[in-house]
Parts: C-alpha cells; structure tokens; sequence
C-alpha cells in the first residue's frame, strides 16, 4: 500500500486525488504521434502552471485520456476540467488543423462528457497501474 501524502497549504491539511477521463468528440482514434506529445505538455501545463495540482501520472489511447493527479482543496473541478479542454481543444486546432481536418468540421475536440472520481490512497496504486496500462492493446 502507498503511504498517504499529506499536503498542506496555507489554511489546510489534505490529500485529494482524482481520476479524470475525457473523450475526442465521437472517439475519433486522433491521439498519436506529434499530438499525443503535445496533448501531454498542454495537460501538464494547464494542471500544474494554471491550477497548481500535481499530476502522478497520465496516459493516452488513441480517443482518450487519462488524468491522476492531486488537487488543492480551493480548485473547482468543473471549473478545472472546462478550462482543461477549452484550452487544450484551441491549441490543438490551432497546431494540427490540417491532421484532424479529416475528423472534425466544426471547432471540436473533445466530447462535452467526462468521468472523473476520488481516490483513495488504497486505490491509488491500482488506479495507477491500470492508467500506465491504457493504449497497449491499441
């Protein structure tokens, strides 16, 4: 069993960590190459520069992503997952518009739904090897 990180900030003790999956629009297989490596420095940058949490570990499969990372306890996670595809969803139009203008007419990336849940530092250990796993088989 992983040992429970505690965090602390200025007003709160805490160990808060989510699982968080999004989908391209329609499971469009796009995720590969030069836009699954660009796809990992936006998610990097917009966790950790933009709202301060700390990612343990993220992978791909061809039409989707997957998120385990900590987050203080002031972040709104809507709030974070909304600007997470917003932003990722326009630089990636924007760098690699002639490779997904095959799969997408109009300005889509990401589908509007997501999962996302809490785990537990009992968890976190299967969650994660289960994540490193994701785009074997693909």
């Amino acid at each position: 069993m992983d040992e429970l990180i505690l965090r602390h900030n200025r007003h709160a003790t805490y160990s808060l960590q989510y699982h968080l999956v999004v989908c391209t629009k329609y499971r469009h297989p796009v995720i590969k190459d030069n836009l699954k490596k660009r796809i990992i420095e936006i998610t990097y940058m917009v966790f950790e520069e933009y709202w301060n949490c700390t990612i343990n570990t993220l992978n791909t499969g061809l039409d989707h992503i997957h998120i385990l990372f900590e987050a203080p306890p002031q972040v709104q996670l809507s709030k974070l997952i909304n600007n997470y595809k917003t932003v990722s969803a326009r630089l990636i139009r924007k760098e690699f518009s002639e490779e997904l203008k095959s799969y997408y007419w109009k300005p889509y990336f990401w589908s509007m739904a997501y999962f996302i849940c809490t785990v537990s530092d009992r968890s976190a250990s299967a969650v994660k090897e289960y994540i490193e796993n994701q785009g074997k088989e693909e």
